[in-house]
């Protein structure tokens, strides 16, 4: 009877864990790895990090459907979002246009509501790029509850330019800090461990 009782204890203990962090990834924090180099320099393949549920949107769990709002996204803000061609993916880019705001961009200097921003994250590894509107692209404006988002690796970045604009509800989260950064077992990269990650002042203040 005792061993049933510490059983039962354990089984306990294991059952409000798991829900325990099932309410915390619905409603508080969520991890995300990331796969690529679109948001290089910023974030680096191998880079790990905790992204914020609660910034824009209180959601129904494990759904689209918001509850209600506690915040709008900003310019310069990273976040995390559901890939508006395929929803089952996930994407991380920055946020560059808000609903209202016009986008152009001429030999690879982005230009919102016809004033060049400045972009000291950005990084240009090519003298030009095969994808769409990467270099030059006509003046957009962003529809209302869509964003338009763009890799700080603006070469080597599929984003807002090649296949258009996020929808506000497509958006799991804010990228809040990188939590592990490593390449292989032998090359753990301490020095990215616990960077928090914020809007940068240069693109907020325009």
């Amino acid at each position: 009877m005792k061993q049933k009782n510490v059983i039962w204890e354990y089984t306990e203990i294991l059952i409000v864990a798991l829900i325990l962090a099932m309410i915390i990834r619905a409603f508080f924090v969520q991890a995300f790895k990331i796969p690529s180099g679109s948001m290089m320099e910023t974030l680096q393949e191998g880079d790990y990090l905790l992204v914020t549920r609660f910034n824009y949107d209180i959601k129904v769990p494990f759904t689209d459907i918001s509850i209600f709002g506690t915040g709008d996204p900003q310019h310069g803000d990273i976040i995390v979002f559901r890939y508006p061609k395929d929803p089952s993916v996930n994407y991380i880019k920055r946020v560059i246009g808000l609903p209202g705001d016009t986008i152009e961009i001429k030999n690879k200097q982005v230009f919102r509501n016809g004033k060049p921003i400045k972009e000291p994250y950005t990084r240009f590894s090519k003298p030009w790029s095969n994808i769409p509107g990467a270099d030059t692209m006509g003046r957009v404006t962003v529809p209302p509850d869509h964003l338009f988002c763009m890799g700080d690796n603006r070469d080597d970045s599929a984003d807002s330019r090649e296949w258009g604009f996020v929808p506000r509800e497509n958006i799991q989260g804010k990228a809040w800090v990188i939590y592990w950064s490593w390449q292989s077992l032998t090359d753990i990269r301490w020095g990215r461990i616990g960077t928090f990650l914020y809007p940068d002042e240069s693109i907020t203040s325009q």
